[in-house]
């Protein structure tokens, strides 16, 4: 099978989340890591390519110029994958796009939800493909609480609970004014919102891929601790889920205790499903009046769609890289098939169209702050 051409911008030595995308991308031998632009330091990103065993004639100064040259080369890149803070994403995207190059981008998609739905127009303008990293979604019994989900395994849905807490602000920042604070807080960086956009948009599409229901209203409480910080860091979401259906979504930097804690717990009128990051290759299954069955990834009684994303034999646990993985794998699939004109059939990826809700979610919860609290239609 041909293996798709890409290249980098960000992600260079000492990034954590661009190790993360080079390791995920490669992880099923369908990418080639080709060209970068790694740092705003053309000598840092030298140091990366080296370290890589990349082409230097192929390590570019900026961004533009790595379109530009990639995109007239006939061995020129297939995708690129943008792995730099919310602010630049934009900018990048619609660069290499305007170029014809595919895209995938980290989450979230932009600074602004105007940002986003002009990626939107781009995108379906210029016939791209485009990718949005949502890694945890990219467990495979994830996409098994799909297909029973579709199947009726648990009726009508009522009511969904999903969280993502996480320690790490309030751990790593002092209750007081004074050191010079990360990128990660400087709205100007990340857009108006910092837990909500950080940690409430990956609950976001965990609800999305789990369930395939999509937020129509928010009722949303955004407070912050330490109360210096110029944006919030715990956000409590009341979600309108149509026809009926209710949802309750938290997202937390100040959750003393939860490391990284992604979770959902779906009610359906004939049973439950819930799914726990801390045993992420278990999916539980409770049919009502039933017990509890625990169904895990890997074993035959799952669905293809599940199993199509295990690399390994089932109960041998495969964690966040391989999840990540999973998208590009999804990714890399359907960029091949759009490449050789077929059809990619049963994958799945959170795509410009999830990325763009991702934005609405995050400017409706502000919204709903700053009019004292009420609802706001997405």
């Amino acid at each position: 099978m041909e293996r798709l051409k890409y290249g980098m911008v960000g992600g260079g030595l000492g990034s954590y989340i661009g190790d993360v995308h080079r390791h995920a991308a490669q992880m099923d031998d369908l990418t080639e890591l080709c060209a970068g632009c790694f740092s705003r330091s053309y000598e840092t990103s030298l140091r990366t390519a080296d370290a890589w065993g990349l082409d230097a004639s192929r390590i570019y100064r900026d961004y533009k110029e790595m379109a530009d040259k990639e995109a007239e080369r006939e061995d020129g890149i297939d995708f690129v994958s943008i792995t730099t803070p919310n602010v630049s994403h934009y900018e990048i995207a619609r660069y290499f796009m305007e170029r014809g190059i595919h895209v995938v981008c980290d989450k979230p998609l932009t600074l602004t939800l105007e940002q986003a739905v002009e990626l939107e127009k781009i995108v379906e303008e210029n016939d791209i493909l485009f990718g949005v990293t949502y890694g945890y979604t990219g467990y495979p019994v994830i996409r098994q609480a799909r297909e029973m989900i579709r199947s009726g395994a648990i009726g009508d849905i009522v009511h969904v609970r999903v969280q993502h807490p996480e320690d790490w602000v309030i751990e790593s920042v002092s209750p007081e004014p004074g050191d010079e604070l990360p990128w990660r807080f400087h709205p100007e960086m990340v857009g108006e919102a910092l837990c909500t956009g950080d940690l409430g948009t990956h609950a976001e599409q965990l609800l999305v891929q789990f369930t395939g229901l999509h937020i129509h209203r928010v009722l949303a409480m955004l407070d912050t601790y330490p109360s210096y910080l110029p944006l919030e860091t715990n956000t409590s979401v009341f979600m309108d889920l149509g026809e009926g259906r209710t949802g309750v979504l938290w997202a937390s930097q100040i959750a003393i205790g939860k490391i990284c804690s992604p979770a959902i717990y779906v009610i359906g009128t004939d049973g439950s499903l819930e799914w726990d990051h801390t045993q992420p290759d278990v999916l539980r299954y409770t049919k009502k009046g039933g017990p509890t069955q625990l169904l895990e990834a890997g074993k035959e009684y799952m669905s293809p769609q599940s199993n199509r994303l295990n690399r390994v034999s089932a109960g041998h646990h495969e964690g966040f890289y391989e999840a990540f993985g999973n998208i590009y794998r999804s990714y890399a699939q359907v960029l091949l098939a759009k490449k050789e004109g077929r059809e990619a059939d049963g994958y799945t990826f959170p795509d410009i169209h999830d990325g763009v809700d991702g934005m609405r979610f995050v400017h409706a919860c502000v919204e709903s702050q700053k009019k004292g609290n009420v609802w706001i239609t997405l």
